[in-house]
């Protein structure tokens, strides 16, 4: 039987019991962070706080996109607005405006579509900005991205895998203090549609795996749990996905395929104006950008230092409405209509959730 004097003492356990219950949640859903074992502090580490400011722990967040899409910079101007950073605007190109004078060597406009060499071009230009304004680290992203609203967080932990890739025997030593995901890369891939560890390459695996360079290039750092990556029959990429769940990867590019969202360091984007403009071009963008990455990688060419995040971060956003607004490159779906927008590889969607951050709502699930 209670005695009458533990009443109140129990009673006011009961009521603190709930406050703490509903901070945690009020945390969990509002403040977006994964659970605390999960990312906690971390000694490798020491400007992980710059990635919580308005550009992601870069300089500058760049997007590429067309002036007359005033739909899509609408709807990522709110959603990044929402997941708290800023964005500058690069404007996309039309194809048929550039000139058979301004093409690089080795382009071939009969074989290559005038909407690839837009593309191409609008990325050029950002890349351009980067080199000409001396930015030291920017991120790129194209004007139909979707990424899950727990952004920063999810890039804590990209920063420290991409430091273990980096730094891997200084365990113990202060890192490089100018960026948080550390100094020596050229490109991160953030953002694909899809991406092969390097191991699988061709050239690659008939090398002997105790080849100290492939060795290097083989290592991946793994995140797991990650509650952010969806269940395995949810998880698009080229990995068995029901073998590793709810696990991502931080590696050494393979060949991702698409152009969604990638960082670029200062160095990084001397190399891709270089490859990809000044001295040749080799087919659509995405696709030279992956073989810079691929090919590029020994010392007698460029050096390059590309890192890959396995599923993405960033993915093409399908919106609702017209079907064939979805790609300024090719004519897809005419007339039809989507009445929910979706996003692969993407749990809580920032593009989906707008309405419930806007009004404090719990975030939803696009797989649950």
């Amino acid at each position: 039987m209670i005695q009458p004097r533990s009443f109140p003492f129990g009673l006011g356990f009961f009521t603190s019991l709930l406050l703490l219950l509903f901070f945690y949640v009020s945390k969990l859903y509002f403040f977006r962070q994964y659970p605390y074992h999960i990312i906690g502090p971390h000694a490798r580490q020491p400007l992980a706080n710059n990635i919580e400011n308005s550009t992601l722990g870069f300089e500058k967040v760049f997007v590429v996109g067309l002036p007359e899409r005033s739909d899509k910079r609408d709807a990522l101007a709110l959603t990044s607005s929402l997941t708290g950073f800023k964005i500058d605007w690069i404007d996309g190109v039309r194809g048929e405006t550039i000139p058979d004078k301004a093409l690089p060597f080795g382009v071939d406009r009969l074989k290559l579509w005038e909407t690839n060499l837009g593309s191409w071009r609008g990325h050029m230009n950002a890349v351009r900005t980067i080199v000409a304004e001396g930015i030291s680290t920017a991120l790129i992203l194209e004007d139909d991205m979707d990424w899950d609203v727990r952004l920063k967080s999810q890039l804590k932990l990209i920063a420290v895998g991409a430091l273990d890739l980096q730094y891997p025997s200084t365990k113990t030593s202060p890192l490089p203090e100018s960026s948080p995901y550390g100094n020596d890369w050229d490109i991160l891939w953030l953002g694909h549609c899809g991406e092969v560890f390097p191991e699988l390459l061709e050239e690659n695996a008939i090398e002997p795996p105790t080849d100290p360079d492939l060795v290097s290039v083989f290592r991946k750092y793994t995140i797991y749990p990650d509650s952010t990556v969806p269940p395995p029959e949810h998880t698009r990429g080229f990995q068995n996905f029901s073998a590793h769940p709810y696990t991502r990867w931080v590696h050494t590019s393979g060949g991702p395929i698409c152009s969604f969202a990638y960082a670029l360091s200062q160095q990084g984007a001397r190399k891709v104006l270089f490859d990809l403009s000044v001295d040749h071009l080799a087919g659509p963008f995405d696709n030279a950008l992956a073989g810079l990455c691929r090919w590029g990688r020994g010392k007698e060419r460029l050096g390059m230092r590309c890192l890959s995040v396995t599923p993405p971060l960033f993915v093409h956003h399908r919106a609702k409405g017209a079907v064939n607004g979805d790609s300024d490159i090719q004519s897809i779906g005419a007339g039809e209509l989507r009445e929910v927008g979706t996003t692969e590889n993407i749990v809580w969607s920032a593009r989906r959730n707008i309405r419930n951050s806007l009004v404090g709502g719990i975030m939803e699930s696009q797989f649950s």
